[in-house]
């Protein structure tokens, strides 16, 4: 259903030459944009790397030592997960859910000898539950007490190589740098209205609410309500789950 009135501001209609002329002029600045990102790829392939100390985080078999998180490939890629303690579901980091329901299967990952997992910063017990209530498949650990940078901390991809029995962090992500697997967002910035939110740069009268405001709906972050059991907020519970 669209949010937006039929009587807001649009952008100008033209006949489809004229339209034509104007993506071409847009599709030179994406192609350079295009290059300038695979040059940050290339100069991101020649960062150094820092050794980092093998922890033993918690997983769906108990204490799981770093090197099991692998399962048996040579890189590892990571969303740390935020968590706030004791609290339901529905207040967890909206965020966090908005990131991770856009990226389900790491199937491609694996292809090139790339694991994916979460990192999150709950207690495994606590967290646990909120996986499955989500109906999230990625390998979940737990980084709770766990001081380290390397491991610890939420709202960031890590990126981490194994060489032997040697473990390296090889990138961090940092802001919006998540925004590398939330393909909604991505798409939203195609679309005639973006992503509706305040910072954009937009037409005067463009539809636009505060950042984040569209990420819940009714108390809940948006990705929850497709949920099995994600009754209404407040409403009495029959369980966790």
């Amino acid at each position: 259903m669209s949010s937006v009135e039929t009587t807001s501001p649009a952008p100008a209609i033209v006949d489809r030459e004229a339209w034509l002329r104007e993506r071409e002029k847009l599709l030179v600045r994406e192609k350079a944009h295009t290059r300038e990102g695979d040059a940050i790829a290339a100069a991101r392939r020649r960062l150094p790397m820092t050794e980092i100390a093998p922890a033993t985080l918690v997983g769906a078999d108990g204490p799981t030592p770093l090197r099991e998180v692998f399962q048996g490939r040579d890189q590892l890629v990571v969303y740390k997960h935020m968590w706030h303690l004791g609290k339901p579901f529905e207040d967890q980091c909206e965020g966090c859910t908005a990131t991770i329901w856009d990226f389900h299967d790491a199937a491609y990952l694996e292809a090139r000898g790339v694991s994916f997992a979460i990192f999150c910063e709950g207690p495994y017990a606590e967290t646990a539950r909120f996986r499955e209530f989500m109906g999230y498949t990625h390998p979940w650990y737990s980084t709770y007490g766990i001081e380290d940078p390397a491991y610890a901390g939420g709202g960031d991809i890590a990126c981490y190589l194994r060489q032997g029995d040697r473990f390296f962090l090889t990138y961090e992500s940092t802001s919006r740098g998540v925004e590398a697997i939330m393909s909604s967002h991505k798409l939203l910035d195609m679309t005639a209205y973006g992503r509706q939110e305040v910072w954009e740069d937009s037409p005067e009268g463009w539809p636009q609410r505060p950042t984040y405001s569209r990420w819940r709906t009714a108390g809940r972050p948006v990705g929850q309500w497709t949920r099995p059991g994600a009754t209404p907020v407040g409403s009495p519970p029959t369980s966790e789950l």
